[in-house]
């Protein structure tokens, strides 16, 4: 259990998929100026990452490794979580059309982010179970959507604000964007060090 807990807490806080790995970048700085639309977007992020995991573990074990398949990971998991982003969009389309609309073109980007990938493919490096990989997923999620919220709300503040001309616009994102990351560096340690 304490394990769990380990994994859970460090994917959110220490190896944050957007802030540390800098996986999920274009979506982090796409949808997170509005915080409806970085909830939205976060939310289904989690979803799709719960999912493709759920569907790339078995796939992986049971099939890809047993069959000397393995080189085929990348390709194989990207046509999963491709399919499950459809599913999403589909889903969001016909219940929450509002929220479908908000997100715009962001929704098809989840098909190539690299943090759905990334959190797939990590869970099979790491040699996690899938009981660790699901809670890594979620996690991984929790983190993107902890990142979008709080960088949501930076940007709110930058609109705001009285910025040179030069600076307004993609520089000043950017600064705020690597302050907001080194905001969780000083996490680093703290997890392992609660359970020792």
């Amino acid at each position: 259990m304490t394990k769990l807990i380990i994994i859970l807490l460090s994917a959110v806080f220490i190896n944050n998929y957007v802030l540390s790995r800098f996986l999920g970048i274009c979506p982090f700085l796409g949808v997170s100026k509005k915080l409806d639309s970085a909830v939205g977007m976060s939310l289904a992020v989690i979803f799709v990452m719960m999912l493709a995991t759920a569907a790339t573990y078995p796939i992986q074990y049971y099939l890809l490794t047993p069959n000397g398949l393995g080189y085929l990971q990348t390709i194989v998991f990207i046509l999963v979580i491709a399919a499950l982003v459809q599913l999403v969009e589909i889903v969001l389309k016909k219940y929450i059309p509002s929220l479908h609309k908000s997100l715009g073109v962001y929704l098809p980007l989840i098909t190539t982010n690299c943090a759905v990938l990334g959190v797939t493919i990590l869970n099979i490096t790491e040699s996690y179970t899938f009981l660790e990989a699901m809670v890594n997923s979620l996690g991984s999620g929790l983190g993107f959507f902890l990142a979008m919220v709080m960088f949501s709300g930076v940007r709110s503040k930058i609109e705001g604000a009285d910025i040179p001309e030069s600076f307004k616009g993609l520089p000043v994102t950017l600064v705020a964007a690597s302050i907001t990351s080194l905001s969780f560096l000083g996490f680093g340690g703290v997890i392992e060090n609660m359970f020792a």
